[in-house]
């Protein structure tokens, strides 16, 4: 069967180029022999791998022959059905034959990170290396992984680094924080053409909102920032913040919400009456005596919890109960006789 070279570099069949060099980058600067001294033979031994897997799925020629014949058809170990060789037909109708020459897996780490390598030897790696000049041990480090990961970045000569993470607020209403929601954002970006020319693009981001979200929640699109040379391009970050409401306010995933009552309704019984965030009405009987730090609960009726889509927190109705300014001698009389007869 051979290696299945999807499976080394972590990605799915169907996998688009951008994802396919987010997924080589990682493993690459995992796997790299210099950065994995204590085990470096294995690491020499994956760190090839992957850069064969790269090489293979992000060229269409090879990763086509690769998807129909696999490894050995690719490496010509095994022909392929009804011939002895890769052969397929040129526009001017003669045969064309596929090559595979596995390249040096140096050369497309310094390719794909566009500096001449300055990790030192290789070991058995195959193919000599061109030591970078002015680099030294020092730098391989793990400082000199940092300014790959948008750590680091000052002092660090010509190795791409990664711009600081653009992050933006992202105001939504309790109701979409409820019921979760779709919002699509429009940046513009500066990116580098095919031929090396800079330019502007829009873009649209959709951003899926999950009922439950608690302001300060961080959405993150990789590398969404402005392309330049050198540079990996910023990570931007959108952060939710929560608009205030004009009837709930949000305790964890609890709703609590405050009713106006008088002091009769307080004393002799009070229905609750109000509009849930999806928009459904709940009537609440309430046959308590209300005291001013009474709360009523109610199960269930909260902000959805994320981490468990069936559950919900608890709605909290707090009372704000109004006093009579005045009563007449009457009135306190015949309350001094109901509630002294109770």
């Amino acid at each position: 069967m051979g290696v299945d070279y999807y499976k080394v570099l972590q990605v799915d069949r169907s996998v688009k180029d951008d994802d396919l060099k987010k997924a080589y980058r990682k493993l690459a600067m995992k796997w790299h022999p210099d950065k994995n001294p204590k085990n470096k033979k294995e690491a020499e031994a994956k760190f090839k791998q992957i850069s064969e897997a790269y090489d293979v799925l992000s060229d269409p020629q090879k990763r086509a022959v690769y998807d129909q014949y696999g490894e050995e058809g690719l490496k010509g170990q095994v022909p392929p059905p009804g011939g002895g060789s890769f052969a397929g037909m040129s526009e001017g109708g003669g045969p064309t034959t596929f090559r595979f020459n596995p390249r040096n897996a140096d050369d497309i780490f310094s390719e794909f990170f566009g500096f001449s390598s300055p990790f030192g030897g290789m070991g058995d790696m195959g193919g000599p290396r061109a030591g970078g000049p002015g680099f030294s041990r020092s730098m391989f480090a793990d400082d000199l992984f940092a300014s790959f990961r948008g750590g680091g970045g000052e002092g660090s000569g010509n190795l791409p680094r990664k711009g600081v993470a653009i992050e933006r607020t992202l105001p939504c209403s309790l109701e979409d924080l409820y019921k979760g929601t779709s919002k699509k954002m429009k940046i513009s970006r500066d990116v580098t053409d095919s031929i090396g020319r800079p330019t502007t693009v829009e873009e649209i981001l959709t951003i899926e909102i999950k009922p439950g979200w608690k302001k300060g929640t961080k959405i993150t699109f990789p590398e969404k920032g402005n392309e330049q040379r050198g540079v990996i391009p910023s990570d931007l970050v959108f952060i939710v913040d929560e608009k205030p409401h004009s009837v709930f306010k949000r305790d964890g995933n609890d709703l609590v919400v405050t009713q106006k009552i008088s002091l009769v309704e307080a004393l002799t019984g009070y229905t609750a009456q109000l509009s849930t965030l999806d928009g459904r009405n709940l009537t609440i009987p309430i046959t308590a005596i209300i005291s001013p730090s009474y709360e009523e609960v109610v199960k269930g009726e909260g902000m959805p919890i994320p981490k468990e889509p069936t559950k919900k927190g608890n709605l909290r109705i707090k009372f704000n109960i109004k006093f009579p300014a005045k009563l007449t001698s009457e009135q306190k009389t015949g309350m001094k006789r109901l509630l002294t007869s109770s």
